[in-house]
């Protein structure tokens, strides 16, 4: 099992090129399950996220080819032989489900596992069935499956969505696309997700509007055809990324970086004494004299601040002057990474749905231990910032969101390795 060895206290300096959105990419391969026609995503991040669902649809019969070392991927659902998503791939990831509302839109039946992911909360998957009983799916639930017909076809409704869920919006938007008549999906996520695989869904012929808006009105059409679309840039990468000089100094360039994709994010950091700028090719960020000042965070859907980006703006205000506190409202299970900070030395109070910390002027290097995507690059970011030698163990997490990682950090300054147990 891989470990990351982290020794703090240098600043950075340089260029940090951002992937595509795993998340994006996550719900744009399934749409080729909606034509024969090929479908290609260029701009693919190179994930163990993205191996799982190509894993997925080369299951159900999916063509899936890459290309230029994994950054285009080639797909194509032409001769599809399987329409049951085991359980034992879907339980790895929780974007799995989103086959679910293509498969049913097409051929009109699906027989897909509950999925698995990341310990992070509940995460039910019944808006997802709810909305696509809105458009006349027939599910059962049985043994551990969502069993799944439209004999006669989906039909167009109107979905309310009684909270925001980007996963539900994107597999009845999906679904919506082939759907007799037309679907008003209401409460809809607004994520630059949503938006990329609108703007996907358009390229093949679909007819949607009011992506980006909290209502999407789709016309459905008979058959979608073929498209190329380049996956747009990862906010959360960039995020994090953003965060590395703030936390240890220094001034980094995030190379296709975008302010409107971070716009909240942004707006923090600059709360909290840190540079943020637009250039010609992306983002750069520098820490200004002295320590950062604490500023208080509350998690919201899209434009809000990103719940993805909570563990890692925690690390940065474990050095923050003053006291911080940090409201998660999207899980409910998403402070597992503070015990891990609080052995470096952090001085973090959790009290159910929020953290209240209390700055250090340094934290100290210790062996800590992953217990999710983000909270692992969060203590990555503690460890560019500690007095000594930080161990990361468990980083399979890592690798499900962040491609080379020591790559990235090491070239613009920062003493990272990866080490294998053997």
């Amino acid at each position: 099992m891989d470990s990351i060895v982290i020794t703090g206290g240098r600043p950075l300096d340089g260029q940090i090129p951002i992937a595509g959105a795993k998340n994006a990419c996550l719900a744009l391969m399934p749409a080729t399950l909606l034509s024969e026609a090929p479908l290609t995503l260029t701009n693919a991040p190179r994930l163990s996220d993205i191996a799982t669902m190509t894993t997925l649809l080369r299951s159900l019969g999916v063509e899936v080819t890459q290309l230029q070392d994994g950054r285009v991927l080639a797909l194509s659902s032409h001769a599809l032989t399987n329409h049951t998503a085991d359980y034992d791939i879907v339980r790895k990831m929780r974007a799995s489900i989103l086959v679910l509302g293509p498969l049913l839109a097409r051929d009109g039946h699906a027989i897909v596992s509950l999925p698995g992911g990341c310990a992070i909360g509940a995460r039910p998957v019944d808006l997802h069935l709810t909305a696509l009983e809105a458009l006349g799916a027939e599910l059962e639930l049985r043994d551990g499956y969502v069993h799944a017909t439209a004999p006669k076809g989906l039909r167009g409704g109107r979905i309310d969505f009684p909270i925001v869920s980007v996963g539900a919006t994107e597999n009845v938007l999906m679904a919506a696309t082939l759907a007799r008549g037309t679907t008003v999906i209401a409460n809809a996520a607004r994520e630059p997700e949503i938006v990329d695989l609108a703007t996907c869904l358009r390229r093949m012929g679909a007819r949607i509007e009011g992506d980006g808006t909290s209502t999407i009105t789709v016309e459905g059409v008979t058959e979608l055809g073929g498209a190329t679309h380049p996956v747009v840039t990862d906010r959360i990468e960039l995020g994090t990324y953003m965060l590395a000089p703030a936390i240890c100094g220094g001034t980094v360039e995030c190379l296709g970086g975008r302010i409107d994709l971070v716009g909240a994010f942004s707006e923090k950091l600059d709360a909290a004494g840190i540079s943020v700028s637009e250039t010609p090719a992306g983002i750069k960020v520098a820490r200004k004299n002295g320590r950062v000042r604490a500023v208080d965070v509350s998690t919201q859907p899209f434009p809000g601040f990103p719940t993805d980006l909570q563990a890692q703006m925690m690390a940065l205000l474990c050095t923050a002057d003053g006291t911080s506190v940090l409201e998660e409202t999207i899980f409910e299970n998403r402070f597992m990474h503070a015990p891990e900070l609080m052995r470096m030395g952090a001085r973090i109070d959790v009290h159910g749905g929020q953290a209240t910390v209390t700055g250090v002027e340094r934290l100290k290097g210790a062996p800590v231990m992953a217990t999710d995507l983000r909270a692992s690059v969060s203590l990555i970011l503690a460890g560019l910032a500690a007095e000594g030698e930080t161990v990361v163990n468990r980083v399979y997490h890592l690798d499900r969101g962040y491609e080379r990682v020591e790559e990235k950090l090491g070239a613009v300054g920062a003493r990272v390795e990866r080490v294998t147990e053997r």
